[in-house]
Parts: structure tokens; sequence; C-alpha cells
């Protein structure tokens, strides 16, 4: 089923194993920017599907230009099932909160200079506001990854405001960020 958006048509279609397939127009560094309160919240929503165990179908994203993008690790069928749920992947916008919530958890696997940004609670891990911040603004690469350089110079810089603006660089509190 087509769904349009602003800039055009994700096409969605069933398997009939039941995994999703999505034509997407563009590329993955093409996808717009979200809101980072989107962000925080399609967290919370893929957190609390995990803890449900709420396992979505396997998802393959095709992007116009020949990248595809395959969700059939577990976990990220989970979480894509959250945002699905939550916002819809059938649109730019959609794909684009759900692309950047996964490069989120990459780059805090990958990254070792990520540790500062977030702590890990009883409930939880609690993400710095800068980080989902820059989350929600950095651009996507081609393999819909953040590139660590670029996030690291984002960061240097909305810590940097911050801080010249008297806003305490802690670890955001339980319920906004999380």
């Amino acid at each position: 089923m087509p769904t349009s958006s602003r800039e055009g048509v994700v096409r969605v279609a069933v398997a009939a194993d039941g995994a999703l397939h999505y034509a997407i127009p563009g590329a993955p560094e093409t996808l717009p920017p979200v809101a980072p309160r989107a962000l925080a919240l399609a967290w919370d929503a893929a957190r609390a599907a995990a803890a449900a165990e709420a396992w979505g179908p396997h998802r393959t994203l095709l992007f116009e230009g020949g990248a595809v993008l395959v969700l059939a690790d577990a976990d990220a069928a989970c979480w894509a099932e959250a945002v699905d749920r939550a916002v819809g992947l059938g649109t730019l916008a959609g794909l684009a909160l759900c692309l950047r919530l996964l490069a989120l958890v990459e780059l805090l696997g990958r990254a070792s200079w990520t540790r500062g940004l977030f702590a890990i609670a009883a409930d939880g891990i609690e993400l710095h506001p800068a980080l989902l911040a820059a989350a929600a603004a950095a651009p996507l690469d081609a393999g819909a990854r953040f590139d660590e350089t670029g996030m690291k110079r984002l960061l240097s810089n909305r810590i940097a405001g911050e801080a010249g603006a008297g806003v305490e660089s802690g670890v955001a509190g339980r319920g906004a960020t999380r």
C-alpha cells in the first residue's frame, strides 16, 4: 500500500512470510531531521516494546539508488515495530525517526567516547539532552549510521553552548530522555 509523504511515496508491501518491504524515495542521507523530543519518545516506546517482548516483523528498506537495509535482528525489528506503532514507518518522517533511533543505539555501542553522555540506571538508560539533539539533527550516512567525527563535532558545539549558557551538562533526568 503506498503512503504519501511531502517528498514522495513510500511503498510498503507485505511478503508471504510476513516481512515488510519498503520502497523509499531517496537515500538514507536525504532523510529529514527529527525533533529531539520525538526521538526521546521513540526511545521510550522502543524500550517498552522490548520489555513487553513485542517483536516485530523483519523489514527490508530499499532506498532509491540501491542502498538496502535489512532489519532482521530481533532487537532492531522490535524497535522498528515500536516506532511503526507510535508514528508509522510509511512516511519519510517515520523512517527518519526509526533509523536515527537505531543509529543512536549503534553509535552508543561502538563509540567509547559516548560513555559520558549516557548513564545506565535500574530503570533504563538516561541520555544527555545534547546527545538526543545531535542524533535528531545529524545526517545519516549511506549505511543509515551516524558519522562518528561529525557527531563528535556537533556534540562538542552543543555542550560548549550549554556550558556557556550556564546549563548543566550532566545526564538528563529520568522521564524526559530515557
